[in-house]
């Protein structure tokens, strides 16, 4: 993970440089050698994901781009508050590290699930989770495009509901190989063991709007970012409204800085369900970058 982009950009490289020094170990031979089941704990996943994306959010300021707005997806909200100015990589980086420690100690391996549902509208699978819940907490974690919706809480009643999702019209139901059940109130623990490292954060004024994750609504505010912060550990990532937010600000092209395409897939969906024509780009890979450059000229 990141490799391409630490040989090719010396802002890159700081980036993983930085990110060693700030966390005592050398993440980057992690990312770049492994072993795979080092890098899959989310304790490593989560530092290892935002440092390559400011890796390449640091290449793309170095070649000019200047965003109006940042949106992060989840854990993507940090990366997106380091682009921002708000935090530094290095005090990100323990942040997440801290918050994987303490997502993955909140509920015991086992109870929790998390289910993703295709095909069906936001609204009836928040009512089928009310429906089927019962004693159990089961609700939306991720409303990631108008008909995919990522769903959490404990095992049974998420299996429950997702079964009962296929039975109402869903396209396809799935349970997603996650070592906890994500933005869900089952993270209440894992709120509660990050109020205080939040808290004793530095979080400077933003210098791009983000548009956070608990309420789809721009900030500028320190303070404001780290409260968001707190809050969106146990509650849902309003993904697409925050999109939709942005589509109704005029915002037409995008660039995915972090690993992988999956951000640029739900934002084309989003944008289709709007009918508006929307430029995709991708700054992790080799082509995405070549494209970016053209674009530049």
């Amino acid at each position: 993970m990141g490799r391409d982009l630490f040989e090719q950009s010396p802002e890159a490289r700081t980036a993983f440089e930085e990110a060693d020094e700030a966390l005592g170990f050398s993440l980057s031979r992690l990312c770049f050698e492994g072993p795979e089941a080092d890098l899959q704990l989310t304790a490593n996943t989560q530092p290892a994901i935002l440092t390559a994306s400011v890796a390449a959010w640091r290449m793309l300021v170095a070649e000019g781009w200047q965003p109006r707005y940042v949106v992060g997806h989840s854990l993507g909200e940090y990366s997106a508050l380091v682009a921002a100015g708000s935090l530094t990589l290095g005090e990100a980086v323990r942040l997440v590290r801290q918050r994987g420690e303490a997502m993955q100690e909140a509920v015991p391996v086992g109870i929790g699930a998390m289910a993703a549902i295709l095909g069906l509208p936001a609204e009836i699978v928040t009512t089928v989770c009310r429906e089927v819940a019962g004693d159990q907490v089961c609700q939306p974690a991720n409303f990631n495009s108008p008909t995919q919706i990522v769903i959490a809480g404990h095992r049974e009643a998420v299996e429950r509901a997702a079964a009962e999702c296929k039975a109402r019209g869903a396209r396809l139901t799935t349970i997603l190989k996650v070592s906890a059940p994500f933005h869900c109130p089952l993270m209440e623990p894992a709120r509660e063991k990050m109020r205080l490292p939040l808290e004793a954060a530095a979080f400077a004024p933003l210098v791009i709007p983000l548009i956070n994750n608990v309420d789809a609504a721009p900030i500028t505010d320190g303070a404001a970012a780290r409260e968001a912060l707190l809050r969106q550990i146990a509650a849902p990532v309003r993904w697409t409204e925050s999109i939709q937010f942005l589509l109704g600000e005029g915002i037409r092209q995008w660039i995915e800085v972090g690993p992988g395409k999956v951000l640029t897939g739900l934002i084309k969906a989003i944008a289709k369900e709007a009918a508006v024509e929307v430029t995709l780009l991708q700054a992790e890979d080799r082509a995405g970058r070549e494209q970016l450059r053209e674009r530049m000229v």
